[in-house]
């Protein structure tokens, strides 16, 4: 009897998946320093972005899809 495939915790919490199937994730350093950094780069920096085709293969099989 094979065991279950577990979802991975952290990947789940860091992607969000769309209606259509999309993945989405959030832009990376946007943490701290953020005094260093112009507004535009801020604003630009709080939007969502699909996840690269690339890994997206390798995040199905994490969470479990």
């Amino acid at each position: 009897m094979a065991k279950k495939m577990k979802t991975h915790q952290g990947t789940a919490k860091r992607i969000q998946i769309t209606k259509g199937g999309k993945m989405k994730r959030r832009k990376a350093f946007q943490s701290h320093n953020l005094e260093k950094k112009s507004a535009a780069r801020k604003r630009t920096q709080q939007k969502m972005q699909n996840v690269a085709g690339t890994s997206q293969k390798k995040i199905r099989r994490l969470l479990t899809i």
